[in-house]
């Protein structure tokens, strides 16, 4: 009993536990799932108690029994009421069935009906044709022919009908104006209406009224002002009353007023749509123009640049110094225009998308919009930079107006690429055009004719002037060999000499100079600015009057730099004539004043030094190398470069051509004069030098091999003197040759020179008596002599023909049998030179000993 009262929790409970109950809403709820409601049932049916401990309540079924005999009355009276309502739907769908299908009935007929009637109408309409137009379908077509015409007659009746209101309106306008001065029917038109529609009307009837003003009251577009009278203006009646033509134009310009307004406050809100209204109005109104100059000259950005357009051209110093510098590279295009194309690309693409949704005929504002850009912004700005160059320098006028025009063609390039008024596609063929034809007209006024490539060409003499000042100065005041017909080759040299000195120093002393290109042009050349006042005094060294590769590098690079503007400033069909006259200038300064000038100085120090009484000075030769190079690079910039460039015109090329190989032409032949002048210089003084020999240097006598006279100090010697001095003499010459020409002309200068020295030496030593000491010293003379032209770069002919000295001196110290085995094998010796039987004969006979019977032997067996 404790058990059950514990499982009551009060006193007024049954012993019997009570199940819980269901309603129908529990089983009909959406969130009824069968499973969770039997483990809730499950869990609710065992008592909280059942957790302690062994002595558990067993498991009670009578609650849930009696739950579910509740549940199973409850769904018995469920099936029945669902049963019921299952037999009132089926009757309704019943019903519904028959009703549809009288529905139907009911719409065929209609449908019959309606068929019939279609045909009798078109019975009607074709009462006397027979033979009707069927189409595919087999319905006659004659009914739609008809229907056409009666619309085209409607469609004609009501265009009468309007042309009639119009007639009526316009007749009661011009009475208006014509009788009491106002158009009070327009104006009330605008008021009541103010769509675009009826604004064109109101343009279309104000544009009307002005012919007939012309033609009705003639008397009123002879006079402008007060009121007319009765009278008769070329035979038509003139109306008392007011002045049409005042009252007319004086509505049209409120009208357009108006719409400028109204299109300028569009603008401002940003109202494509009527703004694009108020563009259609006008332009059939007067064309659009008044619109465009609105929108063209009110835009923003030209009020804006207006105020800021006079402002001066602030580039620091530094940039300016940078651009007046043919030596640095350009800083590029000036700040301040940079800024403003920079500004206009923004601008110009942003405004395009504006112009085509604003205006139906966009091209011709787009066209109308670029026009005022360059030829007012690019154009005042670019002007006042340039103008600011000019003040600078040649070369800094130049270099802005290359950079310039550089920067605002790839400004026209973006454009044409963004598309403008066609983004995202490429612009059309007449925005391209226009653009194009904007860019030539900024800078017609630098380009036209030959006045850029005549400013490129000043602007180079100036710098070539100026580099070469020093050269010409040192090379004007050397004294000149007055040989008759070398000097007057060398004149036309003098002459250039002197137009370029004095080309710099007219130019120094010109007031068209400006202080920054002063300061550079002395700067170029070397100078101080003191130095100017004083310009004979310049000190010069010699240093001055050598070529200079750097130099000659300078001249190519400022050349090259002009070049390259030529290309992209000039037109294509003047690029071979603008390069040609380059060419001149650069065969004038570079090759004649600098190459020629240098060769000439060499050439005649080499002609001096051919009668010279004391050993000559071939220092002069090292000038020859970078007279040879700069020439090669010179050479092969002018056939790489310039007449490349001047292909599309063969007559210019084929000139350009042979002004080249002319002027290499004449740099190899006076190179080539020097080297055989020289030649002749050194052979010359060696020839001097073997006539000093002495007789009895190959004939030393026994006593002096005594060593009480310090003789052995003889003996132990190398050579001769002589031997000695021209040895040191040709080593000295083989270093000034080697730094003056290389490769193959080394070559053949040292082969030509090795075996003229060899000629000498052979004829030398058939002079002098030789006793057996001596032949020991001709030996060391020779194997000297051998020695030292072998130091020299010589072919392998020329070095045989050399070696032939070695076996002259064997012939002074072997003995009979030897001479005798020689004399039956002569070997050639070389280069066209051969020891002969007459040679061998002759050197033999020059031995001491020759008398001997061994040795008539073998003079005998010759």
């Amino acid at each position: 009993m404790a058990s059950l009262n514990s499982g009551g929790g009060g006193s007024g409970r049954s012993i019997f536990p009570i199940g819980p109950s269901f309603t129908l809403e529990n089983f009909s709820n959406k969130d009824f799932i069968v499973r969770d409601f039997i483990e809730d049932l499950s869990d609710s049916s065992v008592p909280i108690n059942r957790r302690s401990g062994p002595g558990q309540i067993a498991f009670d079924p009578k609650p849930l029994i009696r739950t579910f005999e509740n549940a199973l009355s409850q769904l018995a009276n469920l099936s029945e009421e669902l049963g019921e309502k299952e037999a009132e739907l089926l009757t309704s769908v019943r019903r519904a069935e028959v009703q549809h299908d009288n529905t139907l009935d009911t719409l065929g007929r209609k449908l019959d009906e309606s068929i019939e009637s279609y045909e009798a109408l078109d019975k009607d309409l074709n009462p006397s044709n027979g033979a009707n137009v069927y189409d595919r379908s087999g319905r006659s077509d004659g009914g739609g022919l008809i229907a056409v015409q009666i619309g085209e007659k409607l469609e004609g009746l009501d265009k009468q009908r309007r042309r009639a209101q119009d007639a009526n309106f316009l007749i009661q306008c011009w009475l208006e104006v014509s009788a009491n001065g106002q158009l009070t029917s327009l104006e009330d038109m605008i008021r009541r209406q103010g769509s675009g529609d009826n604004k064109v009307r109101c343009a279309i009837i104000a544009r009307q009224l002005m012919k007939m003003s012309q033609r009705l009251d003639p008397s009123s577009w002879s006079q402008t002002n007060g009121k007319k009278t009765n009278g008769i203006t070329n035979g038509v009646t003139g109306y008392r009353g007011h002045n049409t033509r005042e009252l007319i134009e004086k509505f049209s310009e409120t009208l357009e007023k108006d719409l400028l307004k109204q299109f300028d406050d569009s603008y401002r809100k940003q109202n494509f749509e009527d703004m694009l209204e108020c563009a259609k109005v006008l332009h059939d109104f007067n064309g659009g123009s008044s619109v465009v100059a609105l929108f063209v000259n009110q835009h923003q950005f030209f009020i804006d640049r207006s105020q800021l357009i006079t402002d001066e051209v602030t580039t620091d110093n530094e940039t300016w110094e940078r651009l007046a510098d043919p030596d640095s590279d350009p800083p590029g295009v000036e700040p301040s225009l940079q800024s403003l194309i920079d500004e206009i690309r923004i601008v110009m693409q942003d405004e395009s998308f504006i112009i085509k949704r604003a205006f139906p005929y966009y091209e011709v504002v787009l066209t109308k919009f670029i026009q005022r850009i360059f030829q007012q912004s690019i154009q005042q700005r670019l002007e006042m930079v340039l103008e600011k160059a000019d003040t600078i320098s040649s070369l800094a006028f130049l270099r802005s107006l290359h950079a310039s025009r550089s920067y605002i063609n790839n400004l026209i390039e973006d454009l044409k690429a963004h598309g403008l008024t066609e983004h995202p596609e490429a612009c059309s063929a007449q925005t391209a055009l226009s653009l194009d034809q904007q860019l030539d007209e900024l800078f017609v006024p630098y380009l036209v004719g030959s006045s850029y490539i005549d400013r490129e060409r000043k602007s180079l003499e100036e710098l070539y002037s100026s580099l070469l000042f020093k050269f010409t100065i040192y090379h004007s005041r050397r004294k000149k060999v007055p040989t008759g017909f070398m000097a007057s080759l060398a004149q036309q040299g003098t002459q250039l000499l002197s137009t370029a000195k004095d080309a710099y120093i007219d130019r120094l002393d010109s007031s068209e100079l400006t202080p920054t290109q002063k300061a550079m042009m002395l700067r170029v050349a070397g100078l101080r600015d003191q130095d100017n006042n004083a310009k004979n005094e310049i000190e010069v060294n010699d240093q001055d009057g050598m070529l200079s590769i750097p130099n000659a590098k300078r001249m190519l690079k400022w050349l090259a730099e002009g070049v390259r503007r030529a290309l992209e400033l000039g037109s294509g069909s003047d690029t071979p004539k603008d390069v040609s006259s380059l060419l001149n200038l650069l065969l004038t300064n570079m090759g004649q004043v600098y190459i020629e000038t240098a060769l000439d100085a060499a050439s005649d120090q080499s002609l001096s030094q051919e009668t010279v009484k004391v050993e000559p000075d071939v220092s002069y030769l090292p000038s020859l190398q970078p007279a040879i190079t700069i020439t090669n690079v010179m050479s092969r910039f002018i056939n790489t470069v310039l007449i490349r460039l001047a292909e599309s015109n063969t007559t210019v090329r084929r000139t350009m051509e042979q002004q080249t190989k002319s002027a290499v032409e004449r740099i190899e032949s006076k190179t080539n004069n020097i080297v055989r002048s020289t030649i002749t210089v050194i052979l010359n003084w060696v020839t001097k030098l073997l006539a000093g020999q002495k007789k009895a240097d190959f004939r030393p006598k026994d006593s002096e091999l005594d060593g009480s006279r310090g003789v052995p100090g003889y003996l132990e010697t190398l050579q001769t003197t002589t031997c000695a001095s021209i040895c040191t003499f040709l080593s000295r010459v083989a270093t000034y040759s080697a730094q003056a020409i290389d490769g193959q002309n080394l070559e053949v200068f040292s082969c030509e020179l090795a075996l003229s020295v060899r000629d000498l030496l052979f004829e030398h030593f058939k002079k002098f008596q030789v006793n057996a000491t001596g032949g020991l010293m001709v030996t060391k003379d020779m194997s000297k002599y051998v020695s030292t032209l072998k130091e020299w770069p010589l072919s392998k002919e020329a070095g045989g023909g050399v070696e032939l000295l070695s076996e002259i001196g064997n012939l002074f110290i072997i003995g009979p049998e030897a001479l005798r085995e020689r004399s039956r094998n002569f070997q050639a010796g070389g280069a066209g030179k051969k020891l002969q039987k007459t040679d061998f004969r002759a050197f033999i006979s020059r031995r001491d000993d020759s008398g001997s019977v061994g040795i008539q032997s073998v003079l005998a067996g010759l």
